[in-house]
């Protein structure tokens, strides 16, 4: 299987493997991939869309067991306020649908922010660009591919 997102990987010279998942269409928590993939969540990191009222779409990646903090987000781009964007409007931007969103070859190059705790790890999971399949690869080849700016964004669910 080559997505867009492992032609870009394969492109640079980035080592990584692959792990495909069945998909359970109501289900595509990252706490459930991870498990899938045989990888902790904290390790299964999620890229989500939002939209800042300066700098406009970003990407934010965050550890599959905590949420993205839209306070520290907006800090972090340099925005007054960061929201979600609503899902809808998430494949037009990205050229990815829900479950399958990735920082890799988007259908625009805009600008990632992962959470800072990505450096934590000897190897991350992130989506290969579609549901059922994630990439696993080392963080400091992850923020070299997506250019990534780290900072403090995700914060405990609930």
């Amino acid at each position: 299987m080559k997505t867009n997102a492992i032609r870009l990987l394969d492109r640079l010279g980035i080592s990584h493997e692959i792990r495909e998942y069945p998909v359970d269409p109501d289900d595509l928590s990252a706490e459930t991939v991870a498990a899938k993939v045989g990888m902790p969540p904290r390790q299964t990191f999620k890229t989500l869309v939002a939209r800042g009222d300066r700098r406009g779409v970003v990407l934010a990646v965050v550890p599959g067991d905590e949420e993205v903090d839209l306070k520290a987000l907006a800090k972090l781009t340099g925005d007054r306020k960061v929201e979600m964007v609503p899902l809808k409007d998430v494949q037009g931007l990205t050229g990815y649908i829900r479950g399958g969103v990735t920082a890799f070859a988007c259908k625009k190059d805009y600008p990632v922010f992962a959470d800072e705790t990505i450096l934590q790890f000897d190897k991350i999971s992130v989506s290969a660009g579609i549901r059922g399949a994630q990439i696993i690869l080392s963080p400091q080849d992850y923020l070299r591919a997506t250019r990534a700016a780290t900072g403090r964004i995700g914060r405990q669910k609930g």
